[in-house]
């Protein structure tokens, strides 16, 4: 089953950042995202499994500092 598409104003509302942060994050290749018409465009699982791989990534990094 596959969901409808998120614009960058729905991602901002989602993760609770500001639009244009959005758009400096998938500048940066830090958020999966694809452009539709020239528009960003997100896959609500891409994005949860880009923050599992991040949370994963963050916890393997402090067990490495201490």
């Amino acid at each position: 089953m596959s969901t409808a598409a998120m614009t960058v104003q729905e991602v901002a509302e989602y993760l609770n950042v500001d639009p244009i942060k959005v758009c400096r994050l998938v500048n940066r290749g830090e958020l999966p995202g694809f452009k539709v018409g020239g528009s960003w465009r997100f896959q609500n699982n891409d994005l949860d499994d880009g923050i599992t791989r991040q949370k994963a990534a963050a916890a393997n990094k402090e067990g490495d500092e201490r």
